[in-house]
């Protein structure tokens, strides 16, 4: 599958089910669809009972569909879902896979039939994922719940996916039509990624189905099925459930982007959070900045992590009132082989149709509005306010330097500089950007000092462009422009010089607003950088220290693109639930890569 397939995979037939174009069979029963989805999968799973008293509580599937299962599984667990209490609870992780997603408007008119679904439904509908290919993370809000939808094959998703299901949905197409579906290496699979004491239901009793699930460890028995089928199966994993041992308490150390997306991903997971920040020159603190992805035109898992950083970025921030400045942002041709890597960015599967589109000169110029080579529009990109995301996402924070840390038995500790503890802990998150070395020595960074530079209000109708340097809109009405990049450097005094410096940037990349913004009054910020030597970031458990200390850094000027997704992924690692990343751009982050 590729993101710019115009042929649906569904079609509709005169009775009005939706069937699929690829594999002729229906994506629910004739009889009635939810019914059979209660009986087989909800009951076959044996929930709600299942998640009674457990904190957290993950669903697989095989065949994402119309989202009728997903939808069905929302609405039984916002009625019987485990109440969250002061040590959290009650959170569903759901896991889908599908290798030729439909379309939001398609889905709507399967769906419509069950109008009892109401808001289980609509929620599905209101965070539809496009279909660009790679694992999707959907908020389900008012559910707690969250839905990554892997858009690939089932083995390589299920390869990818590092999270263990507590029960399966398994509803691929009939085995004798889709038979890879139902192959015993992908219910080895599904096997190695169920929890002790898992459950897995299906409406096929097929023989090479049973002894595949026999095979990969699961005891099978047949149930009673659904209308015309006379019976369906039940599975289990051997072993029990086991209790949780989650942290419940979480110290973040550093106040920046970082910082405020830890806060935002643990406290939706249930977690105490205490964020310190001693008020450093971090990098967050300018009155706008730029969520762009790094570009790499040759494919792969570097390709991959900033294409998904992005959409969950943009996700994010969309979501949250006055966050956004301005969305689509022109990634501007500076040299000649620009057109052919835009070209080959946007034809990338990792976008869907829109969201990365070649602009030739004259396009590119009616864009910007004064005469450019050509450009990179990207959809996903944005502008937004990084005062308005941290006081919502990050909070109050303890004004506290955290000078050192000790491992007890009561979790850990910090202490200030004077050996006064300030805090304890079951968890330790250090986000503190150039600033790591001083709680984790072998950290491995390289400051680079950044200064921008912006107006106040003026006249300028701004349309935001990246050129090797960029220029934004700010809230205010200003001109927000630069950055110096300086390696090796740490201060963060204010320099006439740098304003020079990010002038002639200006006036290079975008010449006629350079000469509108000549004679204007800048004011500025200088800021230190963390970055690394292969330039991406550091995301999980610090290498050789104790259990609970992990690292969330190295974002280098990209921070507000990349630290969402990777915050959430650092939680999941911390509380050992699914992480929204695949295995293989898990790696790149590794901080012991």
């Amino acid at each position: 599958m590729t993101s710019d397939s115009s042929q649906s995979p569904l079609v509709w037939r005169e009775d009005g089910l939706p069937q699929s174009r690829l594999y002729g069979d229906v994506y629910f029963s004739s009889a009635d669809g939810l019914a059979e989805t209660r009986a087989v999968f909800l009951d076959g799973c044996g929930l709600p009972g299942a998640w009674a008293g457990r904190d957290h509580f993950t669903v697989g599937e095989l065949g994402f569909g119309t989202g009728l299962n997903i939808a069905a599984l929302l609405d039984l667990w916002r009625r019987e879902k485990p109440a969250r209490d002061a040590d959290g609870g009650g959170r569903l992780h759901i896991f889908s896979i599908e290798a030729h997603p439909i379309t939001r408007d398609e889905a709507a008119r399967a769906l419509a039939v069950w109008p009892e679904l109401g808001d289980a439904a609509q929620v599905l509908l209101d965070h539809w994922p496009s279909n660009a290919r790679g694992f999707h993370r959907i908020d389900l809000p008012g559910f707690e719940a969250v839905l990554d939808l892997a858009v690939m094959d089932v083995a390589q998703a299920l390869a990818a996916w590092s999270g263990r299901a507590d029960a399966w949905f398994l509803d691929g197409f009939s085995p004798a039509l889709n038979p890879a579906m139902w192959s015993d290496e992908i219910l080895a699979a599904v096997a190695a990624r169920t929890a002790p004491g898992g459950r897995a239901a299906t409406f096929t009793v097929a023989g090479a189905v049973r002894r595949g699930l026999a095979a990969a460890g699961f005891a099978w028995e047949k149930r009673p099925g659904f209308g015309r089928k006379r019976e369906r199966l039940e599975a289990t994993f051997p072993g029990d459930a086991a209790a949780s041992t989650s942290p419940k308490t979480l110290a973040v150390v550093g106040g920046g982007i970082a910082a405020a997306a830890v806060a935002l991903a643990a406290r939706t997971e249930g977690l105490t959070v205490t964020v310190f920040d001693a008020d450093r020159a971090k990098a967050s603190g300018n009155p706008a900045a730029l969520v762009t992805p790094a570009l790499d035109a040759g494919g792969g898992p570097r390709a991959a992590l900033p294409a998904q950083a992005l959409a969950r970025a943009a996700a994010l921030y969309d979501a949250l009132p006055g966050a956004v400045l301005a969305r689509g942002v022109l990634r501007l041709a500076t040299g000649p082989r620009d057109p052919d890597r835009f070209a080959a960015v946007a034809g990338q599967d990792l976008f869907a149709a829109g969201e990365m589109t070649v602009l030739d000169a004259d396009e590119a110029g009616a864009a910007l509005g004064e005469p450019a080579a050509g450009a990179l529009r990207m959809g996903l990109a944005r502008v937004v306010d990084p005062a308005a995301i941290l006081a919502a996402w990050r909070g109050e924070a303890i004004a506290a330097e955290v000078a050192s840390l000790h491992k007890a038995e009561d979790g850990w500790r910090l202490f200030d500089a004077d050996g006064a503890m300030l805090a304890t802990a079951d968890a330790v998150i250090l986000t503190g950007g150039a600033d790591l070395a001083a709680l984790w020595p072998e950290a491995p960074i390289r400051p680079v000092r950044g200064q921008t530079s912006w107006t106040g209000p003026t006249d300028e109708a701004v349309t935001p462009a990246a050129f090797g340097g960029y220029a934004v809109p700010t809230r205010e009405g200003g001109v927000l422009f630069g950055a110096t990049h300086d390696r090796g450097e740490t201060a963060s005094d204010l320099r006439d010089a740098d304003h020079e410096r990010n002038r002639a940037a200006l006036a290079k990349g975008r010449s006629a607003l350079a000469v509108r913004l000549a004679d204007t009054t800048l004011d500025g910020r200088a800021a230190v950088r963390a970055t690394t030597a292969d330039h991406l970031p550091l995301a999980g458990a610090v290498p050789g220290a104790p259990a609970g200390l992990f690292v969330l850094g190295g974002l280098g000027g990209r921070g507000f693109a990349t630290a969402p997704l990777l915050a959430e992924h650092v939680v999941a690692l911390m509380l050992d639930i699914p992480s929204p990343l695949p295995r293989d751009l898990a790696a790149l982050v590794e901080p012991h890569r």
